[in-house]
């Protein structure tokens, strides 16, 4: 709960892959609050008021997943949503004349872009949701310790610029601070 409070306000695209992060905890921990409780919250060295925050935030969590029917896999509607908003302002930014570095970052993403989402099972995902399911797989591939190719970092890489960039124009539209 305190890290993805964090994430939302600074990095949209780091919330949503914590967020999805967080959903494969749940599901690893057969939406049992209590060995939740025991795995993952007694770990925090917070007083017990914020324990029982993050506790009461885990088991609401469980309780969406759970009414969305996403228990064997998917994401949470909140998160998809912010998925296709982020999606929205993308193609808004592509086709925003004044938008020319941004363009060119989507541009050197673009073929790595295409390049993953032919591999995928997801063929019909779009370029922002593409980025997010490649580097979520990075994410899992390390936390495995297994390693990826050069070319493999090269395209994270641009698929992380992308993001970052993405990420905090987002938050500067949904703050007010910049119109599109």
């Amino acid at each position: 709960m305190l890290i993805a409070q964090e994430k939302r306000k600074t990095n949209i695209a780091e919330y949503i892959l914590y967020m999805w992060q967080v959903e494969d905890l749940i599901r690893a921990h057969q939406f049992n609050i209590d060995l939740i409780e025991e795995n993952l919250i007694s770990q925090y060295s917070q007083p017990a008021k914020i324990k029982n925050e993050v506790r009461d935030w885990y088991a609401n969590l469980l309780l969406m997943m759970y009414r969305e029917g996403i228990r064997e896999r998917g994401h949470l509607s909140i998160l998809k949503t912010l998925v296709a908003e982020m999606t929205d302002l993308h193609i808004r930014l592509l086709n925003n004349d004044e938008e020319r570095q941004y363009q060119e970052i989507a541009r050197k993403a673009s073929d790595y872009i295409e390049e993953f989402r032919n591999k995928t099972l997801n063929p019909d995902a779009g370029d922002i949701e593409t980025c997010l399911n490649a580097l979520y797989g990075l994410l899992l591939l390390r936390l495995k310790k297994q390693s990826v190719s050069r070319e493999t970092e090269v395209a994270m890489a641009s698929f992380s610029r992308l993001l970052a960039i993405l990420s905090q124009i987002f938050l500067q539209v949904e703050r007010g601070e910049r119109e599109l």
